[in-house]
């Protein structure tokens, strides 16, 4: 393989600004990488190379200009289909939005072409973000490198893919009950949800707007952070945005040290239902910690026992409200307008067709939850228990710096394993949905095989303490990787199963 595909953003970078690459050959090399391997990945639903190379000769002639370059100029980009981008198909993974070219940016989308990120194009997602496998695609459903049989995760499996089949340094996601790091947990590769409203909504498609989070994807804990700290600040244009500073997390990435660290070890996120291996892998994370100096302790968050019923409940309703402005009436898909149907015809029949049984799932029991008669006992009793799952993590945070546990109970199943028990598939994010329930930051690292797949270890924060992700993670990173003889993927990469990924030679 390439060795410009195997190096990360921040090296990457840096070889641009010195001029020993240039951003074009970087871009290059990894639109070659997506037209060798994407049909079997299946990590990209809209490609555009043209767009992508000129973006890398503007970064270039920057440099030949004595322009000092940002840290991550020229490195090239997966970008999750909601984040609207001028120009880009926008779709959500839904067919109810397919051919809607958005006429303006996302705030974030903004953000990563001032620093000079390179977009390659936009990845395949479950529809509006719904879903844990990327199999409630509209389009069709993407492969995890590790075993093109399994899942890559969800909603963001195309943005985790890319990472791991080396189609991209980084990438972008959302995060609603999991998005970012249930996907980074199966493909072994690093996910971070930020504190809710330290990364600008604007612009990402809604699916639940009080749960929705924008972060970075990669492949390193460095490479997120440095991701992370281009798209995190203020937008005056997110009513929910944080007026705050955006916490030093490259250098918490750069300068990681855990000794002294309390670490807490969230006693319900494990035993029945969590596959051995998983649990074995995180045990010897919390070890390595330990070793570095950290004193582990256990936490008991009780309430977070009731997150995956209360999430259910909360999520769904304002996915109903926020799916009803796709109607067939101003933008996207339109069936039936025949001049015959009514107006309420053609909105039932686009709908009808648009929109994927999932949605359509989570659209019925979020109409029903919101209903008259039905909002205090199911809406408003999920929010009570919000508010106790919140103040068992305060509780737990007087006492601990970070909580640590298993990303999902299970590496990743095989494509089709869990498409007709909804409740089953559901269940992949139960440790992951407590931090969006409170607004807190999280983040998923690798932490080793289990049954030759990846397995993810889950850091949880304080809101705002989003650096103390890296700090803990960039430290069980480098141990790690240490004692593997390098990351994670590097395995995968040497790997007979990794075969196909190898193309291009070597610089």
């Amino acid at each position: 393989m390439s060795a410009l595909l195997r190096a990360g953003a921040a090296e990457l970078a840096g070889r641009i600004a010195t001029g020993e690459v240039s951003a074009r050959e970087v871009t290059a090399a990894h639109l070659d990488q997506i037209a060798a391997v994407d049909d079997r990945v299946k990590a990209f639903l809209h490609v555009d190379g043209e767009r992508a190379l000129a973006a890398a000769d503007a970064v270039d002639a920057r440099r030949a200009a004595g322009e000092e370059l940002g840290p991550l100029a020229g490195v090239p980009l997966a970008m999750k289909d909601i984040f609207t981008m001028k120009g880009a198909p926008t779709t959500c993974g839904s067919r109810i939005l397919e051919g809607w070219v958005p006429p303006y940016n996302s705030t974030i989308t903004d953000k990563l072409l001032a620093a000079g990120v390179v977009v390659l194009g936009k990845t395949n997602m479950d529809e509006f973000a719904m879903g844990s496998s990327t199999e409630n695609s509209g389009f069709f459903t993407t492969h995890n490198p590790w075993d093109n049989a399994r899942i890559p995760g969800g909603s963001g499996g195309g943005s985790a893919a890319a990472l791991a089949s080396f189609e991209a340094p980084l990438a972008i996601g959302t995060d609603t009950g999991g998005s970012i790091r249930q996907p980074a947990s199966v493909t072994g590769t690093v996910g971070v949800k930020p504190t809710y409203g330290a990364t600008s909504r604007y612009g990402v498609v809604a699916m639940a707007s009080s749960l929705d989070t924008p972060g970075p994807c990669a492949r390193t804990v460095l490479d997120a952070a440095l991701l992370h700290q281009v798209i995190a600040g203020w937008d005056p244009r997110d009513a929910t945005s944080i007026n705050a500073p955006v916490p030093d997390v490259v250098a918490a990435a750069r300068h990681a040290d855990v000794k002294g660290m309390k670490i807490g070890v969230v006693r319900e996120f494990g035993g029945e239902g969590y596959q051995p291996g998983v649990e074995q892998r995180f045990a010897e994370a919390l070890a390595v910690l330990e070793g570095l100096g950290a004193e582990i302790v256990e936490v008991s968050c009780p309430h977070f026992d009731y997150a995956l019923a209360a999430y259910y409940l909360i999520m769904p309703s304002e996915v109903s409200s926020n799916l009803a402005r796709f109607d067939a009436m101003r933008y996207g898909l339109r069936v039936g307008d025949d001049g015959v149907n009514s107006v309420e015809e053609v909105m039932n029949l686009t709908r009808g067709a648009g929109f994927g049984a999932e949605a359509k799932r989570r659209i019925i029991i979020g109409t029903y939850a919101l209903s008259s008669g039905y909002y205090d006992a199911y809406y408003g009793s999920a929010q009570k228990v919000r508010t106790l799952i919140t103040r068992d993590f305060d509780a737990a945070f007087a006492k601990v710096d970070v909580l640590v546990s298993p990303t999902t109970p299970t590496t990743a199943f095989r494509i089709g394993e869990r498409a007709d028990d909804p409740l089953a598939m559901y269940k992949a994010d139960l440790c992951t949905i407590p931090s969006n329930l409170a607004g807190n930051c999280a983040a998923s690292i690798p932490c080793g095989l289990a049954d030759g797949l990846p397995v993810g270890f889950q850091i949880m924060a304080p809101a705002l303490a989003d650096d103390r992700l890296y700090r803990v993670g960039a430290a069980l990173e480098r141990e790690l990787n240490n004692r593997w003889g390098g990351g994670l993927l590097d395995q995968l990469a040497d790997s007979e199963s990794g075969a196909y990924l190898n193309v291009g030679g070597v610089r």
